[in-house]
């Protein structure tokens, strides 16, 4: 269980010099939530299967490694199938198995089957799009392109600023804090404990000693963070400058262009593809 914190790659930065590493944060961020709205509104066969080579193409022009992206969904596997399951059991239609349960029968329906499959689907997209975000995008990129989209705000004395520095740093603690569950997870392993044995009930219960220890480290972090802010003299609300500014070029215009398109392929395949 100690290896499944360490193989989350939300919030992870993995530096390269591929297309999508070089395109602006905030074309980044707006294919990202283009690309979630796309996952929601398509629902046939043949948009996934076209959005699954969509998404295939997208890990490889990234060049991260596909094994990583494999690893980070590891850690989600109890979620599709818990979302699958409730899926299968819950969703009236046509019954293609039952067993009689006490007073109600358990049924198994054609539409839940295909409903537990999309969802889990979904998840999995899900989780990968918003991974290549991360992966591609640093800490600093991504800090940038939020405040940016956010910068209309200011006029109505939103935060954009504040807002976007604590998203950024919200993200970034997610691989810092699954760190260091797994070490607090080795650490009480070492001294006997067990998050191994017994049903699932049972481990749950024994992943309670880890919240107060965990939580500590978690409040340790943010007061090492605030100082090492105010050391180097941050303000809220100030004006700051930056030292590399991000601007739009001709690869961000080109794959705006390709990413409309795409969006304009997945949405006619859903209304106008029968399959």
């Amino acid at each position: 269980m100690a290896e499944i914190f360490k193989d989350i790659i939300i919030g992870q930065y993995i530096p390269g010099k591929s297309p999508l590493h070089r395109l602006n944060p905030v074309v980044k961020i707006i294919f990202a939530v283009a690309y979630i709205a796309v996952l929601f509104l398509i629902d046939k066969p043949i948009p996934y299967f076209i959005f699954t080579l969509y998404t295939l193409t997208l890990v490889i022009i990234s060049g991260i490694n596909i094994k990583i992206i494999l690893k980070g969904i590891r850690p989600m596997l109890w979620i599709f199938i818990f979302t699958a399951v409730l899926n299968v059991f819950m969703t009236p239609g046509e019954t293609i198995w039952s067993v009689p349960v006490f007073s109600w029968s358990l049924k198994i329906t054609k539409e839940g089957v295909y409903a537990g499959a999309m969802i889990t689907v979904r998840l999995l997209y899900l989780i990968t799009g918003t991974s290549l975000l991360t992966l591609t995008t640093s800490p600093l990129q991504l800090t940038d392109g939020i405040e940016k989209l956010l910068s209309p705000l200011k006029k109505i004395k939103v935060p954009a600023s504040e807002i976007a520095m604590m998203m950024t740093i919200a993200i970034r603690f997610i691989p810092t804090l699954a760190e260091e569950t797994d070490k607090i997870m080795k650490a009480q392993t070492a001294r006997g404990a067990d998050f191994q044995s017994g049903n699932i009930i049972k481990r749950a219960k024994a992943m309670v000693p880890l919240l107060v220890p965990l939580f500590i480290s978690a409040f340790r972090r943010a007061d090492e963070l605030a100082t090492a802010m105010e050391a180097r003299c941050y303000v809220s609300g100030a004006k700051r400058t930056r030292m590399k500014e991000t601007r739009f070029t001709f690869l961000d215009i080109r794959a705006l262009i390709i990413f409309s398109v795409a969006c304009a392929a997945l949405i006619a395949a859903q209304h106008w593809i029968y399959l």
